[in-house]
């Protein structure tokens, strides 16, 4: 169970995350520096409770009309082995200490809890409250059975979002691949597809903030099943 304190974080995850996100291949917002708001998002718990889980929606307002970002991020007490080129910054937390903040879709405690969550072994937290789940989080499962990870995540950035890639174990032994894609910039109720005709095995959706003060609700994250 991850324990929310209410404390300070030097830098604060916006001031992180504010030159972090134009350097990635799906930002569409103006080069220089995002202009970001929190606008939402909920955590997952780590089993083991060492690493945090939080999956940050940020809003950035530089451009000419607002663009909501998901941004998961993995809070660590030391630093990934092999994850540098993930790592958005570090972070002095006014009770844990130093923080290591990665873009969570390279780490894989975050893959294996988004795979709990697709399997029902897991529940979604809320943001901002201690052992409080969040019951406007829906998983959409498609009936299959769900893998279990057994090699670590390959990241693929591109244009259009992030997939991560996952090496599982299917029913009889045989080798597969998992996908998981994580929509990057958020749009209200507008499924994710993909070419090549794999069909989506469940889909996680969840609601963030506007800027009006009005909400808007859409898919996060996309499970798919392809073979190796």
């Amino acid at each position: 169970m991850a324990v929310i304190h209410r404390t300070t974080m030097e830098p604060t995850k916006l001031q992180l995350l504010a030159p972090w996100l134009p350097t990635r291949p799906w930002y569409t917002g103006p080069a220089g520096g995002a202009e970001l708001t929190p606008a939402g998002g909920f955590r997952l718990d780590d089993p083991e409770g060492e690493v945090g889980i939080e999956l940050m929606v940020v809003t950035d307002t530089s451009g000419e009309r607002p663009v909501p970002y998901l941004v998961p991020l993995t809070y660590r007490g030391a630093p990934l082995e092999g994850a540098d080129e993930a790592l958005v910054g570090t972070s002095e937390h006014g009770v844990l200490g130093r923080r290591w903040v990665y873009d969570g879709a390279h780490d894989p405690v975050l893959a294996a809890q988004l795979l709990a969550l697709f399997a029902g072994r897991t529940e979604p937290q809320a943001q901002s409250l201690t052992d409080t789940p969040d019951p406007t989080v829906a998983v959409h499962p498609t009936g299959a059975a769900h893998p279990a990870v057994v090699t670590s995540p390959t990241v693929r950035d591109g244009r259009h979002g992030t997939d991560i890639v996952l090496g599982t174990s299917s029913e009889g032994g045989q080798a597969a691949s998992a996908v998981i894609a994580v929509t990057r910039v958020l749009r209200a109720e507008e499924p994710v597809t993909r070419t090549g005709g794999a069909e989506a095995r469940g889909q996680v959706t969840a609601g963030w903030r506007l800027p009006d003060g009005g909400e808007a609700r859409g898919p996060f994250f996309t499970l798919f099943d392809e073979r190796l």
